[in-house]
C-alpha cells in the first residue's frame, strides 16, 4: 500500500463509519424524535403555560418570555441529543461491536470519528426543527444574517464540544440504562442557570451557581447572537468552556476506548 493510501486510510474509513451511524439513524427515526420531543414539549409548557406570568414580570408579555427561554430550548436540544449520542456508544461498548471491530483492517480513530460526525448531524437537524417550532410559538429573533452565521458556528462549537463528552459518559456506562441516566444533568442544568429566568431573581447561593456554571454564559451568547445585542465578556467565557469540555472530552475518550480497543 502507498504512503499516499495509509495517509487517507483513517479518512476513508472515518467516512464508513459515518454512514453506519447515519443508517442508524435513519433506520430508528424514533430515537431522533424521542430526543427532540423533550425540548419542544417544555418549549410548549413554559410558552402557553407559564409564559405569560414570567413574560409579565419581565415586562412583556408571553412573546417576550418565548424570545427569553429560546436560547435554553436550544441547548437543551443539544444536550437532548448527545445524551442519544452517550447511548450509541454504550450499546457498541456493551454488544460486542467493538470485539468485532477490533478484528478489521480498520482505522482505531475512526470508531469515534464516525459516532461524533453522526451526533453532530443528528444535532443540527434537531435544531432546525425546534427553531422552528420556536417561530410558530412566538419566538422573533433580530439577527441579522452575520449574527445567524455566528449563531451556527457557535451551535456547532457548543454541539462538537458536549458530543465528546458524551462520547466519554457512553463509553465509562457498564449498561445502555446507564448512558442514558449519565447525561441527564446535562439536559437539566439550562434550569439552574439564566435559561428560564435572571439570575439575579435566585437566592444568593443558586444565584452564585447559576452565575458561574458553563451554561449561563453560553446562553447568554446565543440570547445575544439571536437579538442582535452585545454579548460582552460571555462570548469569549463561553468559548473557553466549550474549548475546555471539548479537550477535556477528547482526551477521556481516547484513553477509554484505547484501553478496551487493547483488550
Amino acid at each position: 500500500m502507498s504512503t499516499v493510501d495509509l495517509r487517507f486510510h483513517p479518512l476513508r474509513d472515518s467516512a464508513t463509519m459515518l454512514r453506519r451511524n447515519l443508517k442508524h439513524m435513519l433506520r430508528y427515526p424514533s430515537m431522533t424524535f424521542m430526543l427532540v420531543g423533550m425540548p419542544i414539549v417544555f418549549m410548549l409548557l413554559f410558552v402557553y403555560v407559564l409564559g405569560g406570568t414570567l413574560g409579565a414580570g419581565m415586562g412583556g408579555d408571553r412573546s417576550v418570555y418565548a424570545n427569553y427561554i429560546t436560547p435554553a430550548i436550544i441547548l437543551m436540544t443539544i444536550t437532548s441529543a448527545v445524551q442519544g449520542t452517550a447511548i450509541s456508544i454504550a450499546m457498541d461498548m456493551t454488544e460486542g461491536v467493538i470485539a468485532r471491530f477490533r478484528t478489521m483492517h480498520i482505522a482505531r480513530v475512526s470508531v469515534l470519528t464516525g459516532h461524533v460526525l453522526g451526533s453532530v448531524i443528528q444535532t443540527a437537524i434537531s435544531l432546525v426543527i425546534v427553531i422552528g417550532v420556536a417561530l410558530l410559538v412566538g419566538f422573533r429573533p433580530a439577527a441579522s444574517f452575520g449574527g445567524w452565521l455566528a449563531l451556527a458556528g457557535f451551535l456547532l462549537l457548543v454541539t462538537f464540544a458536549l458530543v465528546w463528552l458524551a462520547v466519554a459518559l457512553g463509553q465509562v456506562s457498564k449498561s445502555v440504562e446507564t448512558a442514558s441516566n449519565l447525561p441527564m444533568p446535562l439536559v437539566l442544568l439550562p434550569f439552574l442557570g439564566s435559561g428560564f429566568v435572571p439570575t439575579d431573581s435566585m437566592p444568593a447561593g443558586l444565584r452564585w451557581f447559576a452565575e458561574y456554571q458553563p451554561f449561563t454564559p453560553i446562553i447568554e451568547t446565543m440570547r445575544g447572537l439571536v437579538t442582535d445585542k452585545p454579548i460582552g465578556d460571555n462570548g469569549w467565557i463561553a468559548l473557553a468552556w466549550c474549548a475546555v469540555i471539548a479537550l477535556g472530552g477528547y482526551l477521556w475518550s481516547k484513553r477509554l476506548f484505547n484501553r478496551e480497543y487493547a483488550h
